[in-house]
């Protein structure tokens, strides 16, 4: 009885040593990726107000790509539509569709995807998580054009569509270079104002066709507000 008391009292003793081994390890893990979340939070805020600081007041969406950074301004008082569905998505404010569930979801959706369509010297187009350019979104959005917004410059921002009118959803592109052809066909709602020589080693990356061989990452879409947001316009 004895002995077999021991055993057991040795068997109790260990078992709460190693839940408290257990908890000691959940614990130091914790300590461990606390500091580790919070400076990624740091890193992100300061890669913010480093892409925006000196920026003139505006609204602007900063790209953390696998080839780099850049900063395009978002043209929300021409093209309100487009810029508040693209800051939608961007933030995970407006749902989508889930390609694996079919179910419309709200979360960031241009998190961790790529540039999956290339054409070199005129655009590079994200916005699809399943990298095909086949993604249905659930939803379109209705044209914006404007006589004084066209493709006579790089670094246009512009709303990706099937050819048909009135059929913009998730996916954008921007240009690298002058494509006059696609004026009045593409919603531009920005411009790419700093890291152009990011945007232009995306669409030198190797191509088959118009697909990259090893796709480029878009990490994150962050919006930031640079000064007080304009003022809502009162009717007379």
């Amino acid at each position: 009885m004895e002995l077999k008391h021991f055993y057991a009292a040795s068997a109790v003793t260990e078992s709460s040593g190693s839940r408290r081994s257990a908890k000691d390890r959940i614990s130091g893990l914790k300590r461990l990726i606390q500091p580790a979340v919070l400076t990624a939070a740091a890193l992100i805020a300061a890669f913010a107000s480093e892409q925006t600081g000196s920026l003139p007041p505006g609204l602007y969406a900063n790209f953390t790509t696998s080839e780099g950074l850049f900063t395009a301004k978002l043209y929300e008082k021409y093209t309100p539509i487009s810029v508040a569905n693209f800051v939608g998505l961007a933030t995970g404010k407006k749902a989508w569709k889930d390609p694996r569930t079919g179910a419309m979801v709200n979360r960031p959706m241009y998190d961790n995807i790529t540039f999956h369509r290339i054409i070199r010297g005129e655009m590079i187009q994200s916005g699809d998580p399943t990298g095909t350019g086949k993604h249905n979104c659930g939803f379109t959005i209705p044209d914006e054009f404007l006589i004084g917004l066209r493709f006579n410059a790089p670094g246009r921002l512009a709303v990706a569509n099937t050819g048909q009118a009135d059929s913009g959803a998730c996916q954008f592109f921007i240009t690298v270079g002058t494509v006059s052809r696609w004026d009045n066909s593409y919603t531009i709602f920005g411009e790419v104002v700093r890291g152009m020589n990011v945007v232009q080693a995306i669409n030198n990356t190797p191509l088959k066709g118009d697909m990259p061989v090893d796709p480029p990452r878009l990490i994150s879409v962050r919006i930031v507000r640079v000064g007080p947001e304009p003022k809502p316009k009162t009717r007379r």
